[in-house]
Formats: structure tokens, sequence, C-alpha cells
């Protein structure tokens, strides 16, 4: 029996290549352990948006996260972003895709983005809090969650 291996039934990529599609993933995206270590050191220079509706973001949200709805998003609610920060978009996760429509649009205003990996949805998942109600709240001072396996 000959059998033909199906993952290399396209051909991988140049060493080289792998590192500018990697790199340029990472620079698109963050995870939630990342994100959390750097609310928690107090990192100015990213501001993390909650990108669903107000009511979501009032019953739980990441610490320290901005409720702005991306459907609000345009040139006139942006303008009191500051231009020298990157923004951390996230929305519930799987499934949603609030967090690309608000980067997308933060973006296209000449912002910088990233987006959290799986929203909401992962960062519970790796066993970090909640803030609940319209308050920020703050990740500062908190214990780091359990190592990620990362």
């Amino acid at each position: 029996m000959n059998a033909t291996s199906l993952v290399l039934a396209f051909p991988p990529v140049t060493a080289q290549q792998s590192l500018d599609y990697l790199l340029a993933k990472l620079s698109y995206y963050a995870d939630s352990a990342d994100v959390a270590e750097d609310l928690r050191n107090g990192i100015g220079e990213i501001v993390v948006i909650d990108t669903r509706a107000a009511a979501r973001y009032a019953a739980g949200h990441i610490p320290g996260a901005v409720s702005f709805p991306h459907r609000s998003m345009d040139e006139n609610s942006t303008r009191r972003l500051a231009r020298d920060k990157v923004y951390i978009t996230y929305c519930d996760g799987i499934g949603c895709n609030g967090s690309t429509k608000g980067a997308y649009a933060l973006a296209k205003l000449g912002f910088q983005v990233k987006e959290l990996i799986g929203g909401l949805d992962f960062w519970l998942r790796d066993g970090l809090p909640l803030a609940i109600g319209d308050e920020t709240g703050s990740m500062q001072g908190q214990e780091e969650a359990p190592e990620c396996g990362c």
C-alpha cells in the first residue's frame, strides 16, 4: 500500500515566507494572556475596546476595557481617541465579527489596531476576571491567571 501524504499534498512555503506570514499574523492579533498581562502592568500604549452593545458591556467586560460599540464608530465618534495608542478590539468571540468590524472601522480612520483572539469567550476560558457594570474596572493589582501553557 502506497500512502500519499495529505499534509504534503500542498508543499510548504519557505522558512522566510513562514517568518513573514507569522510576523504579520502576530501583528494583527493578541491573545488574552498577553492582553491581561499588559493590563495588569498598566501598559499605557494599548487601549482595549469592547465593540459590543453597551448593555452587553455592562453585563460583563474585560476589566480596563472601554465600551465603544462598532456600529457607532465613525470619524466624529473617534475624535476622542488618541492617535498614539494601539487599540485592541474584542466582541463575544467565535461566531461574532464585531471585533473585526470595529478594528476595520478604526484602521480605516487611521488608527493602529489588533484583534483579541477568541474575544470574551477565550478570555473566560483562560480563567480571567470580568468587570460588571458601566465602570471600566481595572486589572492592575490582580493576580496572574494560571499559566496558559503557551
